[in-house]
């Protein structure tokens, strides 16, 4: 983790007392933090926590009501266009257009990327992801295994430092949501990435993510490594720590448990 003192200059996300309210829902309730380069971090909670909205915050797709998110230095609400190019965003829930084929869905991303070679570019991603075969394919004609594979091109296409994902393994078989965290973790190794992974897959958190932020009603009750986590609430998984939180325990000394 990165200190308070060098967090804005050195980290690739840092927010501080960031909160965002919907007339008398708060859905995010002044949460601060600060990414370290090339780490993987993980936003854990249950539905309505406030990941899906900190994610959308982060890129600046959502105006906080208050407090602050800076990617790489810029302001999000004010500067997003200078570092758009250098993130990008993944999930399952967020389709292209069915009509169009691969190739021609990847072309419109890579162009609003300011992708340069896009063709080439395209090229490369897909026989990476092994999935060349699909690029003149129609999106609505593939299987949702093969959707994932065309998100997660779309995701890398402009090779980013910052990468979001949204539940990226929702509804895959066991086999291709392991072929998913593979390449996840191949490209954040060799690329040097930041992944940020909102998830309720506790198993997938505990092989990806170096940190486990968990929310609460939009705070963060919990914040460490996921070993660290489970040693303190005294449990066998990470899968077990997060149920303690949802069900309102917290971590007795000697690592039992006890009602807050």
């Amino acid at each position: 983790m990165l200190s308070p003192a060098h967090a804005e200059s050195t980290a690739p996300v840092a927010v501080t007392e960031l909160r965002k309210t919907y007339r008398s829902v708060v859905a995010v309730d002044g949460i601060s933090f600060a990414l370290a380069p090339g780490s993987v971090t993980a936003l854990l909670g249950g539905n309505g926590a406030g990941k899906t909205t900190t994610i959308a915050m982060l890129l600046g797709l959502v105006a906080p009501t208050s407090g602050e998110v800076r990617v790489f230095g810029a302001d999000m609400t004010r500067e997003r266009g200078k570092v758009a190019h250098r993130m990008n965003f993944e999930s399952p829930y967020v389709d292209m257009p069915m009509r169009l084929t691969v190739r021609q869905n990847l072309t419109v991303y890579g162009l609003l990327y300011g992708v340069l070679n896009v063709r080439e570019r395209i090229e490369a991603v897909a026989e990476e992801l092994q999935m060349t075969a699909l690029l003149d394919r129609e999106n609505g004609k593939l299987s949702a295994g093969q959707k994932t594979r065309v998100s997660l091109a779309k995701a890398l296409l402009n090779a980013p430092e910052l990468l979001l994902l949204d539940e990226p393994t929702a509804s895959l078989d066991p086999d291709t949501a392991d072929w998913v965290r593979t390449r996840l973790d191949t490209y954040r190794r060799e690329r040097g990435a930041t992944i940020v992974l909102a998830s309720h897959n506790m198993a997938e958190v505990e092989r990806l993510a170096d940190r486990a932020i968990m929310l609460e009603g939009g705070r963060i009750v919990a914040d460490g490594a996921p070993g660290e986590l489970i040693a303190t609430y005294g449990r066998e998984t990470l899968e077990d720590v997060f149920l303690d939180i949802a069900r309102g325990r917290t971590a007795a000394a000697d690592g039992g448990e006890r009602s807050p």
